[in-house]
């Protein structure tokens, strides 16, 4: 699946790792041939390389919307190979990164405009990508019906719902979000789907978000332990 905005002359490949139900997201400038990954995962860097070359797109940056718990980043294993730049979120520990990214900065790269919204409430760093202002990346924020859970890693439920309500939820209703997990089959949604449908958030109040929050009675990632450290350092495995 690719999705094609015509108006912009960009791309938005999907792209889907089974184990830890992670969407990455590769985004391709198609004047410039040039090409983004949000959230790569170690394990299917192989195919995502593949993948660019073959269409003849050169990677420049790969960006983290959070520190993640349940899978180790390809991004210092994709800056070895390709010279891209590796983004990732102010705060969020991994003091490999080329650059950090913070509420509001702007990054361009060709016609990809994104912006920075600080969406802390998953992790304390989390981040979300709105791109050329019609299509938000919610990292593990905002999920299709769902959203992040909140109890380990600093987590806050009190902060995701200020999150979603008062930042994701303040873009047009058309703005189509692209989720970092889904486990159920799901690709996108829209900001209004959420707002109408999400059966955590939509219409509760943020007591009521709280209550539901702290009875998922969700077990710990497999490989968190494993996870963070090595996330913290780009991918390398410590």
């Amino acid at each position: 699946m690719m999705i094609t905005d015509m108006n912009n002359e960009i791309d938005i490949k999907p792209l889907y790792d089974i184990e830890s139900g992670t969407w990455t997201y590769l985004l391709l400038d198609k004047s410039t041939k040039q090409a983004v990954l949000i959230d790569p995962v170690l394990e299917k860097l192989d195919r995502d390389l593949d993948y660019l070359v073959s269409m003849g797109y050169k990677l420049v940056a790969t960006i983290e919307t959070h520190m993640h718990a349940d899978h180790i980043t390809a991004a210092g294993e994709l800056r070895e190979k390709t010279g891209c730049e590796a983004y990732a979120p102010h705060l969020s520990g991994a003091e490999c990164a080329t650059h950090f990214l913070k509420d509001k900065d702007l990054l361009q790269i060709g016609k990809l405009n994104l912006e920075v919204i600080h969406t802390p409430g998953h992790t304390p760093c989390s981040i979300s990508l709105l791109l050329n202002g019609k299509y938000v990346f919610t990292g593990d924020a905002l999920f299709v019906r769902g959203c992040g859970r909140t109890d380990f890693q600093g987590g806050s439920a009190e902060e995701l719902y200020n999150s979603i309500t008062n930042k994701l939820f303040q873009l047009p209703n058309d703005t189509v979000v692209f989720p970092g997990h889904d486990y159920k089959g799901f690709v996108s949604t829209t900001i209004g789907e959420e707002k109408n449908w999400n059966p955590r958030i939509a219409k509760k109040s943020v007591e009521e978000f709280k209550s539901i929050m702290n009875n998922l009675n969700l077990p710990e990632p497999k490989k968190i332990h494993e996870a963070v450290p090595a996330n913290r350092a780009c991918g390398k495995v410590v």
